[in-house]
């Protein structure tokens, strides 16, 4: 046993014997997974301390979303230990993936949280101070499971196993005050650790407690059930995320959250800098806030009120705001813009609402088109304005994103201050989305390029002079990955999947205008192409899905249950599923993830062109050599652009093309012209699935008689997708097909989050 191995050793031992009163040989997974992560965290006291304790400008970033996912092997892996602790384990007859069940932190509902993720660990990496502010939810967004087919939510308990990776920190708590109420917040901080750099930044996610958690007196007069009530108003403020808002009090639970946080995060700040001895005036050579989407905007107008009560007038505090807070969009779609009841707010946070007014009386005194320029419209709040109106950059996504958010969301703001407005394209780390989740492929990498690209992706250019000589590993590690994806399957969904099958994988956030109905309708389209014989020789494929849809989102929850009937008729066919199979993997999650896109041979990525912001998924699978099959939207532009759009299966109306259809597009007509796709639209109401709900047949009104019918142009793109989409798979196989995978990996460069942060440090931060 060397030094490292041995220090490590002896400092789980310890651990274990003071925590759980075992050794290491009889620990049990859930006591050997905390002492190894406590030792490891011990290891690196000191570099997290003087990370924290640096004077240098600081990014604080605020998101009510943070998907980590699992610590343990992403943490491991960047400190050089994960070698290290496979060798102590297997000391004593254990195995690191004893702790595959460790529960995934599971602190938001898709892109936008597994970015923030994703951009801490690259700012590490990159030496880059930020630091990330959240919620510590009680509950993750839910645990998915499929009663008959239905989307059914549990609990998520993702602190059973405990939580070795953060350290409550009482000393910093403070208290957040609404009309109603007074909270605790106290405060629990996660290192982020950088790539084997040293540099440790910090993740501070807030707990809700009450400001008295015992009352005695009220207990010995037996009043104890008005505490109770309390603790319990207290509490409920983290307890899930993204409460069901379909109600006015769930509503204004998500306003508390959102306030919870930011306040919270101001008032940890504005602490530390007085204790600087600084002017408020030059706060932004010390901090900057990037608001990540517009559920923290209301930070714009707490620290108005903070800079208030430190002695600032308004102008003198807006002019401060104006220089530190920056703002990303993430959406186009209107009913993501979050906008808030101004009656509801004002007695809520009356002296946010306050500053809120000032923000909106100044605009107002610049003279402009109040019809253009507003904050509070018809007892209105529009956050997006709020945060445009003060933030010094607001950046969009992708290259298309931005340029729709310049010509049409934000248009007026964009002509009143176009210097504002920037693109900063989305990345992914490259650390768990290919070292860890693929290390057979990564090591095939290191073997012809070095390992410079672990930080530096745009290297991976240099791997196209060897695309022909690696072409036979390639093929072997993705059929390994596919072998062990396919056992996964089958124990924990009861689906056979051969691994011989191509891999036609969609999985993401479950929405319409990401089209998973596309993807259904086209997979009927083959399966009665095939029972009829009208398709001869059909690539034999898996059709595999992973999402989740927001609790109160009916349509979406429709499509889950429509997706599961075509499962249930496919793979019970005795002849159709010789060629066919179909899954939908229950509690999609990171974890699901580094599984899946390793395995995958097709990313579907069929979002309506115009709609999808950027999308990281069609990164990840890109980053593990996987082809795209998807519309010009979002970063799958980008793809096309840097791998060449005849390396991708690119289908359907174009942006431009899109809005113009919409002007006359009447989907009844497309589907009466079309016989096989009215036959798999019909199966919504014909009786070919069972429905107790009526969901389907709400699903069938929704693309052809509905208010605004197929908003999301299924039916107009659904013979450009078939085409296309039978194009590629029958393609599968071939050189040709696995040199596209390959050349895609190669040109995998520029959407690493490494870059993405950089441009943000350099373009919006100003942090060197």
């Amino acid at each position: 046993m060397n030094l490292d191995d041995k220090r490590l050793y002896e400092s789980m031992e310890n651990i274990l014997r003071a925590d759980f009163a075992c050794d290491p040989a009889s620990a049990e997974p859930r006591e050997l997974y905390n002492a190894l992560s406590k030792a490891v965290m011990s290891a690196f006291y000191h570099e997290w301390k003087n990370g924290r304790d640096a004077q240098k400008k600081r990014c604080a970033y605020f998101s009510a979303e943070f998907l980590m996912g699992r610590s343990i092997f992403a943490n491991l892996l960047n400190l050089g230990y994960y070698d290290a602790a496979k060798r102590v384990l297997a000391l004593v007859g254990k195995d690191l993936n004893d702790f595959e069940e460790v529960e995934d932190a599971a602190l938001g509902n898709g892109g936008l949280g597994r970015l923030a993720a994703c951009y801490l660990e690259s700012a590490a990496t990159m030496g880059i101070p930020l630091d990330g502010y959240g919620i510590r939810y009680r509950y993750g967004l839910f645990r998915q499971t499929f009663v008959d087919g239905y989307q059914h939510e549990e609990g998520d308990d993702w602190l059973k196993w405990g939580d070795p990776w953060s350290v409550r920190c009482d000393r910093d708590a403070v208290i957040v005050e609404f009309a109603d109420q007074k909270v605790k917040a106290v405060p629990y901080d996660m290192p982020v650790f950088g790539y084997r750099n040293g540099v440790v930044n910090n993740l501070r996610l807030w707990s809700s407690e009450p400001v008295q958690e015992f009352d005695f007196t009220a207990f010995n007069d037996m009043k104890g059930d008005r505490t109770a009530l309390e603790n319990f108003n207290a509490t409920k403020i983290c307890d899930v995320l993204y409460p069901n808002d379909n109600t006015m009090m769930g509503k204004i639970l998500r306003l508390r959250q959102q306030y919870f946080l930011v306040s919270a995060s101001l008032q940890d700040v504005v602490r530390k800098y007085k204790a600087q001895g600084k002017k408020w005036k030059d706060l932004d050579k010390s901090y900057c806030f990037q608001l990540n989407d517009t559920h923290p905007v209301i930070a714009i107008p707490e620290l108005l009120r903070l800079l208030r009560k430190e002695g600032m007038d308004f102008e003198e505090a807006f002019a401060v705001c104006a220089k530190v807070f920056n703002f990303t969009n993430h959406t186009i779609m209107a009913e993501a813009l979050e906008k808030w009841d101004a009656l509801a707010l004002s007695d809520l946070l009356p002296e946010v609402y306050e500053e809120i007014v000032a923000c909106q009386h100044r605009l107002e005194s610049e003279g402009l088109d109040p019809d253009k320029y507003y904050i509070i419209r018809d007892n209105v709040i529009h956050m997006a304005n709020l945060a445009i109106y003060v933030s010094a950059k607001v950046n969009g996504v992708a290259e298309i994103h931005t340029n729709i958010l310049k010509r049409d969301v934000f248009k007026n703001w964009y002509e009143l201050y176009p210097k504002k407005f920037v693109n900063v394209t989305n990345g992914i780390t490259p650390r768990r989305w290919l070292l860890l989740n693929n290390p057979a492929l990564a090591a095939l990498i290191d073997s012809k390029i070095g390992t410079q690209w672990h930080t530096d992706l745009s290297l991976l250019a240099g791997l196209k002079p060897f695309i022909g000589e690696i072409l036979p590993d390639f093929k072997r590690i993705k059929g390994e990955n596919k072998a062990k994806l396919a056992a996964y399957i089958r124990e924990h969904e009861g689906v056979e999947i051969p691994p011989e099958f191509i891999f036609d994988v969609q999985v993401k956030r479950l929405h319409e205008y990401k089209r998973q109905m596309l993807n259904a309708l086209s997979i009927l389209y083959f399966y009665f192409g095939v029972k009829e014989g009208s398709i001869k020789d059909f690539p034999p494929t898996a059709f595999i899905f992973g999402a989740k849809a927001a609790p109160g989102y009916y349509n979406a929850k429709a499509i889950i249950k429509f997706i599961n009937e075509i499962a249930k008729l496919v793979n019970s066919d005795p002849e159709a599923s010789k060629v066919m199979r179909v899954v939908f993997v229950q509690n999609y999650n990171v974890s699901y993830a580094e599984k899946i896109v390793c395995a995958a041979d097709v990313s579907e990525q069929i979002s309506m062109a115009g709609m999808e912001a950027s999308g990281t998924g069609n990164m990840k699978f890109m980053l593990n050599g996987t082809v795209t099959l998807g519309t010009l939207d979002g970063a799958n532009v980008e793809i096309c652009e840097e791998a060449g759009i005849e390396n991708n299966y690119i289908f359907g109306a174009t942006v431009e093309k899109a809005e113009a259809i919409k002007r006359f597009y009447c989907p009844r007509e497309i589907v009466e012209q079309d016989p096989a796709l009215k036959r798999a639209v019909e199966t919504l109401v014909d009786g070919t699935f069972s429905d107790e709900t009526g969901m389907l047949e709400k699903l069938h009104e929704s693309l052809l008689s509905g208010h605004e019918p197929d908003r999301y142009l299924v039916c107009f793109d659904f013979r450009s997708y078939i085409e296309t989409k039978e194009r590629l798979l029958r393609s599968f196989g071939t050189d040709e097909y696995y040199e596209k995978c390959l050349l895609n990996l190669c040109a995998a460069g520029k959407f690493s989050a490494d870059r993405s942060v950089m441009d943000y440090a350099r373009h919006i931060w100003k942090i060197k």
